[in-house]
């Protein structure tokens, strides 16, 4: 796509923050309704007259028409513009949200939570390419950084509000939320972008390698979703899904890299920093976000705390990130992104290392205080990693490669919650088996543990059922914290990924969106 010789000058004033407002609160509003239905799932199933397995649905078509339209971002863009592809994509979600919460019946529910993934997938990759150009070279990283809040705080949020909404209101309210944030984003995205729409070019329709995207994607994505609860490569479901992706994968990758219009620029990965600010990027959120999913389950299926008392433990994981996170990204162009980002992922390894000494006689102090310190980690995370994907881009290219880097990065999300969950259960039922071969009638702790419960007035059968239901919470635990060890190694591991980029200048570091200023 050609480049606009006369790139906007960057906005200033209440222009400026109020484009920060609209931007930063349809991408919220995004990422949240990727988590916040996951608490109402039984409550939807129930009064749409469908089993839980069935209702886990609802997520599982957002989470695939969404995979599936993120990485077309850059084509769309070319043909429609970002600012008209942008605002009509937040008004379709809108729709699609008002669509969700009046279904029905549960097929058209679905229907609808397509049509709201397949929208939303343009709304994060031009969020970012609208803040870079609103904002002048050197304060990128701070741009950087109000959208970096949104996506990372947003998931923390998304399960305590659908739990307080469905538990105070109802389910439909989840969706209803976005309506007026959605129509309030959209108009004042409008008003004060729609000057600045970037040049349009009529590119033919690359059908064979949208097919095969939707093909790939779509399997992989089920795949995902559906893994665990089908004991993954025992099923037959699993395998054949496995072997679509794939094909699918392998024939999207020749034709893409030899056709002359993609729908998906592969070329980006022959780019040093690209390919490195992508594989960093994405494999520490697949960690984070694993680890992010798994700490609520410890807690309230072997911790014994509520789904309130859960939420409170992650409930501060945003407070510092949001109070560094405008101080790190002022000052983002005086550093070079690799120090930022390795700050980052050595906070992180600290958090999870910290995770991984848990035991079940932890206290809540014990839960919260990593959860604090990561606030610090989140504040340096998305600022030089992005920044450091995108530099030396033309401003044309931002839009296509945010979108090839964003569809990475939520897959890999995808990745890192099915991996942990499963490795979870796995570990624990060889942890189990462990420490259930220590209970026998010749082992003279396991017969005085069971004497003093017998003591208290359960029969054996019920003496045996509670140092079960012990032994599983110490089995749970252990492999919880051999997760959280594994996620902390991968952190070391990454940062000499992210020195495999070469060095750019701090202000350079918001690509050239940000520097063609």
């Amino acid at each position: 796509m050609p480049d606009n010789p006369t790139q906007p000058a960057p906005l200033s004033g209440g222009s400026l923050v109020l484009g920060t407002l609209a931007l930063s609160l349809a991408t919220f509003m995004n990422v949240l309704d990727t988590s916040i239905a996951n608490v109402s799932l039984p409550t939807i199933a129930g009064d749409l007259g469908v089993s839980p397995d069935q209702g886990t649905w609802v997520i599982t078509s957002f989470g695939v028409a969404n995979a599936v339209s993120v990485p077309l971002t850059g084509w769309l863009t070319q043909r429609i513009g970002q600012v008209r592809l942008f605002t009509a994509s937040v008004f379709l979600f809108v729709l699609a949200s008002l669509m969700c919460g009046l279904a029905p019946s549960f097929e058209l529910l679905i229907f609808a939570r397509v049509v709201q993934g397949a929208v939303a997938g343009p709304m994060i990759p031009l969020s970012q390419t609208l803040l870079l150009s609103s904002y002048p070279a050197k304060k990128a990283g701070l741009a950087l950084g109000m959208w970096g809040i949104t996506t990372l705080v947003a998931p923390v949020a998304g399960p305590l509000l659908g739990g307080w909404i469905t538990d105070n209101i109802s389910w439909p309210w989840i969706f209803y939320i976005n309506v007026p944030v959605g129509i309030f984003a959209a108009l004042l995205t409008w008003a004060i972008y729609k000057d600045r729409e970037s040049p349009r070019e009529k590119l033919p329709v690359d059908t064979v390698g949208l097919a095969l995207l939707v093909i790939w994607v779509g399997a992989l994505q089920i795949m995902l979703d559906k893994g665990n609860e089908l004991d993954w490569f025992n099923s037959t479901q699993v395998v054949t899904l496995a072997v679509v992706a794939s094909l699918g994968f392998a024939l999207f990758l020749v034709w893409e890299l030899t056709e002359k219009h993609p729908v998906v620029d592969l070329r980006f990965f022959a780019k040093r920093n690209f390919t490195s600010g992508v594989v960093s990027l994405s494999l520490a959120y697949g960690a984070f976000l694993g680890a992010l999913v798994l700490l609520p389950l410890w807690l309230q299926q072997y911790m014994g705390y509520t789904s309130t008392w859960a939420g409170l433990a992650l409930a501060p994981v945003g407070a510092l990130a949001i109070l560094l996170t405008p101080i790190v990204g002022s000052n983002a162009h005086r550093f070079d992104p690799r120090v930022l980002a390795t700050i980052s992922f050595l906070v992180f390894a600290l958090v999870l290392g910290m995770r991984g000494h848990d035991s079940p006689q932890a206290d809540f102090a014990t839960i919260m205080v990593p959860t604090v310190i990561q606030g610090i980690a989140m504040a340096f995370f998305f600022i030089p990693l992005i920044g450091l994907t995108l530099s030396g881009l033309k401003p044309g290219e931002i839009p296509a490669a945010s979108g090839l880097s964003n569809f990475v990065r939520i897959t890999a999300g995808s990745f890192g919650t099915s991996i942990s969950t499963t490795f979870w259960a796995n570990r624990a039922s060889v942890y189990h088996a462990q420490l259930a071969e220590h209970i026998t009638p010749y082992d003279p702790a396991a017969v005085e543990a069971l004497a003093k419960l017998r003591a208290l007035g359960p029969n054996q059968e019920q003496a045996l059922g509670m140092v079960d239901q012990l032994i599983n919470q110490q089995a749970y635990t252990m492999a919880a914290n051999d997760i959280f060890n594994a996620c902390a190694v991968l952190f070391l591991c990454l940062i000499a990924v992210v020195w495999l980029a070469r060095p750019v200048r701090g202000a350079q570091a918001g690509g050239s969106a940000a520097g063609a200023h």
